[in-house]
């Protein structure tokens, strides 16, 4: 898979791109990492890719010319990869997503920086993403988030595929506690069930403690899950307490 960033600041993704899974990812040719700069496409001496907004108003917008430039050149040399503003505005990412974006042969993000880019932009893009209903300083730290949970979802990436089917999100749940050596630290032990062997149980247990986490951490994504008579029941007897 092909991942491609178009920003201002190209610098900014060489020691993410240099280190742990993607690095590793890369090494094992399973991914490419790339972050073309923008101002290569811009025109004029200073290589400009901002103006004031049209209306008045605090801060500088990023001209449309740069940015269509640049993808309408780059679309067919990168194999046509599908093209995503990270924007505030855009679809909140979530795991789902997160597994449609991986079944993509190669992805070209478009970073945003300022008070934001020139709506027609959008015309030019196959789709927006939002990471969260926050504000950054600009979609670099969005890129590399989108990139490092889409990698992660390549076969080969990580060492045990069940590493991935497993963690939270993947089944609209959150993930189960997580217990290791030694068996108790400041007078906290692990749960008998999990130094049993009875993998049934632990199973059991596992599935338990991911619904209650999530019934007492993110209630909407209850809606989603199909839960049987005995999970509802544990709810039930949450939701009483």
């Amino acid at each position: 898979m092909h991942f491609h960033v178009l920003t201002i600041f190209p610098e900014f993704f060489t020691a993410p791109f240099a280190v742990s899974l993607l690095k590793k990812a890369q090494e094992k040719n399973l991914v490419s990492c790339s972050a073309h700069n923008l101002r290569d496409y811009a025109a004029g001496p200073h290589r400009s890719t901002d103006d004031t907004p049209y209306g008045g108003g605090q801060g500088m917008v990023m001209t449309p010319g740069p940015i269509v430039n640049a993808l309408e050149t780059l679309y067919p040399q990168l194999g046509q990869p599908w093209r995503i503003l990270l924007s505030p505005q855009g679809t909140p990412l979530s795991q789902r997503k997160v597994s449609e974006l991986a079944t993509k042969e190669a992805l070209l993000l478009v970073c945003g920086r300022y008070e934001g880019i020139d709506e027609r932009v959008r015309a030019f893009v196959d789709e927006e993403i939002s990471v969260g209903d926050y504000i950054l300083n600009g979609g670099e730290v969005a890129a590399l988030v989108v990139i490092d949970a889409v990698v992660r979802l390549v076969p080969g990436v990580v060492g045990r595929k069940e590493s991935v089917e497993e963690e939270s999100f993947c089944d609209d749940l959150l993930e189960h506690p997580h217990y290791t050596r030694p068996e108790e630290f400041r007078g906290l032990s692990v749960p008998s069930v999990l130094l049993s062997g009875n993998h049934a149980e632990i199973a059991r247990w596992r599935r338990r403690q991911a619904l209650l986490r999530t019934h007492d951490r993110r209630p909407d994504l209850l809606a989603r899950v199909h839960l049987s008579a005995e999970e509802r029941q544990w709810l039930a007897e949450k939701s009483d307490e």
